[in-house]
């Protein structure tokens, strides 16, 4: 008989009150990125010599958690405050379809490919992440290859193909992007609006050396339209035609585009300036080139404002932070009483 009811139901009460607020505080910690390790490296705990499996009820929660956490952080950036000014980014987003494929490792999910995916590459169409290893909770795509620079071609010519398999319908043109590229999405579908994905072409950075027809930097990015991916698609697995590994991934890649027909496509504006960038913009506005850049570079290693068009479409070598501030100063930023309105910057190559 129990001699005190009262006690053992508030034995009870104080439990359910101190687990909810351990439950609470663990959720609300790991959904703010202070609790630690992640999930995806959570398989396991090692204490001393002995190693604890975690349960699948634990996995499964903390996997949960995970999932909250990206949709969080994923919106912290919104548009939302544009309002009514976006119609025309917004029907262009509907009629210039874009996938954004991103070269990223295991070591850069937590950093770089986490800034990517919580800024420009959620206004694509179609996102992946390409990595070494297949990670489900980010989630990335495993390719089975060591990391290293040794291996971006292979990675590269491996990425392309599993895209063309699976993804080819999903878009009309086809971005390859570093994780630490920054890529202005609505300025890439108002250049390409005035292009035709059914022609073999595709476009970035040129650099004028190696290829007879030049390439395009890796780190700037670079675009494929639907015709070129199905030509990739078709013969690129044959090695007398494409590198299937080694040497400079974009020098390798556009071998392969020149000697499938691919045309390399010029992206500069009306007022020849370049929209694709390999490099920060600080570097590209106040120079300071390494000197292999003035042999590389078609359009003549300029800097400046007057050689960076005001519908740039991408930078590279940006870090985590300067991804956050750039996203702050192009789609936040406004200086009150002034609209920027629109220009008409693609060159017309038909007159």
């Amino acid at each position: 008989m129990d001699l005190h009811p009262q006690s053992g139901k508030m034995t009870r009460t104080k439990t359910r009150f101190m687990f909810g607020l351990i439950f609470a505080y663990v959720a609300i910690s790991y959904m703010t990125g202070h609790l630690t390790p992640r999930p995806t490296l959570m398989r396991s705990l090692k204490n001393g010599n002995q190693e604890t499996q975690l349960s699948s009820e634990w996995r499964s929660f903390l996997t949960h958690l995970e999932t909250i956490r990206a949709l969080l952080r994923f919106d912290e950036f919104t548009d939302a405050h544009l309002k009514n000014e976006d119609d025309e980014a917004r029907r262009l987003e509907s009629e210039v379809r874009v996938l954004c494929w991103i070269m990223t490792s295991p070591k850069n999910l937590d950093s770089r490919a986490t800034a990517v995916r919580r800024t420009w590459a959620r206004r694509c169409n179609k996102l992946l992440f390409i990595s070494s290893v297949t990670n489900e909770t980010f989630p990335t795509i495993g390719i089975e290859l060591p990391e290293g620079r040794d291996h971006l071609t292979g990675k590269t010519i491996k990425a392309f193909k599993y895209i063309y398999e699976h993804h080819i319908d999903d878009a009309d043109w086809f971005m390859k992007a570093d994780d630490d590229t920054y890529v202005i999405l609505e300025n890439l579908r108002y250049f390409l609006s005035g292009q035709n994905s059914n022609e073999p072409i595709f476009f970035g950075h040129h650099f004028k050396t190696i290829v007879k027809q030049g390439y395009f930097s890796g780190g700037a990015g670079y675009v494929l339209s639907k015709e070129a991916l199905r030509r990739f698609g078709a013969k690129g697995n044959d090695e007398t035609i494409c590198r299937q590994d080694g040497g400079a991934e974009d020098a390798e890649f556009g071998k392969c585009m020149e000697t499938l027909g691919v045309k390399v496509g010029n992206s500069t504006d009306k007022l020849g300036r370049n929209r694709f960038h390999c490099f920060d913009p600080d570097t590209h506005l106040m120079g300071g080139y390494p000197d292999w850049y003035y042999q590389y570079d078609a359009n003549g290693a300029k800097k400046g404002r007057d050689s960076i068009s005001d519908y740039t479409i991408s930078f590279h070598y940006v870090t985590p932070e300067k991804m956050n501030a750039l996203e702050f100063y192009i789609y936040h930023l406004r200086p009150y009483g002034l609209k920027s309105g629109k220009q008409e910057l693609n060159q017309d190559w038909g007159s």
